[in-house]
């Protein structure tokens, strides 16, 4: 019923949503003598902050309308170019009359973990410039009939093996957090069945292959709970009217409420900052304040035996690292991995997959040459800015364009690793 609940509150809100809505108007209306006292800024700012903690935001929009391609602005619009129910394969299109190679075609994964995949706006437009960019847009669980049937684990697995066959071949894959472990299955899954659509490269990064390393507070929380404790406390019937009404579903507000706990002194403090900018008049940073919180606010229900299937495999039972994780009944080999080359991305200072614990993944696919292997360390950047930001753009992007690069297909390579993994580190600077 707590999903009702929230429902209900969030509906019982509304008149004051307006209300507050309406009263920012009032007070930033130009010909309202009030508008330029202190007395009308405050009220501004009270109604604004009270309208933006207490609404629902949606889905946001990529917004992704020209990119930068050899100093030239080129125009790009979204293709859908592939749909199942609980997600679409997005392609940004970009529109050139000039004859240029639009690079390798790149696959990103994003992961199921709460947020849309418009989280990674910043990481397609840094890799939009050099790659023929696709990405995986999830669908809210909410949102899917009961009718579309169930999503799991192994779904999401069989998902990126059906994307991959429709980009076809010489495609490179790259995995941000959640997904490397099932991207890691499926491309072990590929390389078992000589599949001659496996990914030329696969990169990971700040994803939980082996959380047993480095634990964080988030593995730590997973190993003092059994799996009956997340079915009681977490999962919840979707209520009506969504068009997903009564299937079962690990709620959105519930995510944002773990991740906002997490650092709730930082939140509090972003709001009352933001209240302050706006008094002051500090329209840019108050700017950069919405535009986060628009994304990091903008939450989607995952189902329920996706989220207990990864509890379960990756945080619970650590069934990859152990090479005991099966995808429809079959064992996850990571050991077939003899083709697909393997790049690793970690940051130093991250809180939600400890460093290392991407690294893993070398471990496992133990049959890949040493040549096809890189691991790279972001020295002063958390999880977040293992795929986003300056440090991302400047140093992180580059690195993964020439993995890629180097990594093309028709190189012949032999079928057993030896010699040691090729490890980089960037040269740590001044703040």
């Amino acid at each position: 019923m707590f999903y009702q609940w929230y429902e209900m509150t969030h509906a019982a809100l509304s008149p004051a949503r307006a209300m507050a809505d309406a009263t920012r108007l009032y007070y930033k209306n130009p010909v309202n003598p009030l508008t330029h006292t202190h007395f009308g800024r405050t009220m501004a700012a009270m109604a604004e902050v009270f309208e933006r903690t207490t609404r629902r935001y949606g889905k946001p929009a990529f917004g992704i309308e020209t990119v930068s391609v050899d100093g030239v602005r080129v125009p790009v619009h979204e293709e859908i170019v592939w749909r199942r129910p609980f997600g679409q394969l997005l392609h940004f299109v970009k529109e050139s009359k000039s004859k240029y190679q639009p690079g390798p075609k790149l696959l990103l994964v994003a992961p199921m973990s709460g947020h849309y995949a418009t989280l990674l706006r910043g990481t397609v437009e840094d890799m939009l410039p050099n790659h023929d960019v696709y990405i995986t847009d999830w669908n809210d669980a909410r949102m899917v009939p009961m009718t579309d049937g169930r999503f799991d684990l192994d779904d999401y697995v069989d998902y990126i093996i059906s994307m991959l066959h429709r980009l076809g071949g010489d495609t490179h894959v790259m995995a941000v957090c959640q997904p490397s472990v099932p991207v890691l299955a499926a491309v072990a899954v590929m390389e078992a069945r000589k599949d001659p659509y496996t990914p030329s490269t696969m990169t990971l990064m700040g994803g939980p292959i082996d959380t047993r390393i480095n634990p964080t507070a988030v593995n730590r929380l997973a190993e003092t709970r059994d799996l009956d404790w997340f079915r009681r406390n977490v999962i919840m019937k979707v209520p009506f009217p969504h068009p997903g009404f009564m299937r079962d579903v690990y709620p959105g507000f519930l995510q944002l409420s773990g991740f906002m706990s997490m650092n709730l002194d930082r939140h509090i403090s972003a709001h009352h900052d933001m209240f302050n900018h706006l008094i002051d008049g500090d329209g840019d940073s108050a700017e950069k304040h919405r535009e986060f919180y628009d994304e990091y606010m903008a939450v989607m229900d995952l189902t329920a035996e996706f989220y207990l299937q990864t509890v379960e495999t990756v945080f619970i039972e650590h069934t990859l690292p152990k090479r005991t994780m099966k995808h429809r009944g079959e064992l996850v080999d990571c050991s077939a991995i003899t083709q697909c080359a393997l790049m690793t991305v970690e940051g130093e200072r991250d809180d939600i997959s400890g460093v290392g614990q991407t690294k893993a993944a070398h471990e496992l696919c133990d049959s890949l040459p040493a040549e096809k292997k890189v691991h790279y360390m972001q020295p002063r950047v958390g999880h977040y800015g293992v795929f986003n930001g300056s440090r991302f753009r400047s140093e992180i992007a580059p690195r993964i364009s020439d993995f890629i690069r180097s990594n093309q297909s028709g190189t012949s390579v032999p079928r057993k690793g030896g010699g040691k993994l090729r490890e980089v580190t960037a040269a740590a600077k001044p703040e």
